[in-house]
């Protein structure tokens, strides 16, 4: 399977901090030298506080599902490429909190 450098609609797949259960929604995402890429302006979403407890993720491509380790990005470089990967417009400019996942092999 060939992945394709850019952004697209995805479905991150993330297990409920609480529940314990299988949490699915769907997002815009960037795929990026080599990883996925989630972000939000702000920290207040189901989807980022599960990844965070439990960073056991799964990423739908096209019709794969991709399973994958998550973890926050830290360099304020790489959230600004993400950024500017993702949206075209003024909200590139915006600050984001971003959400890394490394596929496993």
């Amino acid at each position: 399977m060939e992945l394709q450098e850019g952004a697209f609609r995805s479905t991150l797949v993330t297990i409920g901090r609480k529940t314990g259960v299988e949490h699915t929604v769907e997002l815009r995402a960037v795929y990026h030298n080599g990883k996925f890429y989630f972000s939000r302006r702000n920290p207040n979403s189901d989807w980022l506080k599960n990844a965070i407890s439990n960073p056991k993720v799964k990423v739908q491509y096209n019709d794969h599902i991709l399973e994958g380790t998550a973890s926050l990005v830290t360099d304020e470089q790489i959230c600004k490429k993400i950024s500017n990967l993702k949206y075209s417009d003024h909200r590139s400019e915006d600050a984001r909190i971003v959400l890394e996942v490394t596929l496993n092999e």
